[in-house]
């Protein structure tokens, strides 16, 4: 029988981040041979993943990656903010957000992208972390933005460490301006994004999905109807607060939160003014942790006297 040493052991931990009585018997029940042993936690670790995919990942981190004319944004869940804070799962999610700038944004060409530090699919790449890390993990979105001339600008709010937290956001500015003092504006106009609500719907009225346009309309209609007046001042009624509803989530028509007297419309006009030509805000992304993941809410006591029971 293979004496199995406590430093190939630690080389083995090393190597794989698993834990030491798994290594151990990952070296016994290979003969000491390193490569097999790796093989062989691969496998128990992708059974494991599988064992872990069902439960919910709702928390983890967005990552923003940009490059002047190109920007990137990625949202990696994991189960508890705990993991997030992890110096594994944080290197991950910094290198698919690296990754994501050579995609277009689509998330399934990214989890098939080869990640350089593993060489590596994406979505192995998580799936190894799980077994690693322990906890189920996931890459759910990932967007795109770019500029022919000009800065994709990024923000990121509740931050984590360099270009990971809980809320990521991209503005692109199209415009042939100074690019530093571009971005600079891009980061103030993301920073306005961010924490703002309500949150905005589109850059430009006009961009506003008509489906979400119809449903306030429809709101504000069966309101004013309620309030017994003629059909002619309902009209009127249901256009004032269509109106304002345009202003609160048409991102142009927004009050700066940096500076409430100018709308952003009027800041970027100042900006171009400024700088000494147009500019345009192409397109922005939002993307926060765990949007629109329904958390599963567990009782402590009841799943310790499961096990106790067990």
């Amino acid at each position: 029988m293979t004496t199995i040493s406590a430093s190939l052991v630690k080389e083995l931990r090393d190597k794989t981040g698993a834990g030491m009585m798994d290594c151990k018997a990952a070296l016994s029940e290979n003969g000491g041979d390193m490569e097999a042993a790796v093989d062989w936690l691969r496998k128990k670790g992708l059974s494991k993943a599988a064992k872990k995919s069902g439960r919910t990942a709702a928390e983890g981190l967005v990552g923003v990656a940009t490059d002047g004319v190109k920007g990137a944004v990625v949202e990696v869940n994991s189960e508890t903010d705990f993991v997030a804070r992890n110096d594994g799962f944080q290197a991950l999610v910094k290198g698919i957000a690296a990754v994501a700038l050579g995609t277009s944004g689509d998330v399934a060409a990214l989890g098939a992208a080869t990640l350089p530090s593993t060489g590596k699919s994406v979505v192995d790449s998580v799936t190894d972390a799980v077994a690693t890390i322990g906890e189920n993990m996931q890459l759910r979105r990932s967007a795109v933005l770019s500029v022919t001339d000009g800065v994709v600008a990024s923000y990121v709010h509740n931050q984590a460490c360099e270009g990971l937290g809980k809320i990521g956001v991209l503005v692109a500015l199209e415009s042939a301006a100074d690019k530093a003092k571009l971005a600079t504006l891009g980061k103030q106009i993301a920073m306005h994004v961010a924490p703002h609500d309500p949150t905005p719907a589109a850059v430009r009225t006009e961009e506003i999905d008509p489906a979400i346009v119809e449903h306030e309309r429809k709101i504000f209609s069966e309101q004013a109807l309620e309030s017994g007046k003629p059909a002619a001042v309902v009209e009127k009624m249901v256009e004032g607060r269509i109106r304002k509803f345009y202003e609160e989530v048409t991102l142009l028509k927004q009050n700066f939160v940096m500076n409430p007297e100018l709308t952003v419309e009027a800041l970027v006009a100042q900006a171009a003014k400024d700088l000494g030509a147009p500019i345009t805000i192409k397109a922005f992304v939002r993307m926060v942790i765990g949007e629109g993941i329904e958390k599963e809410v567990s009782d402590f006591a009841a799943e310790v006297a499961a096990a106790a029971g067990a």
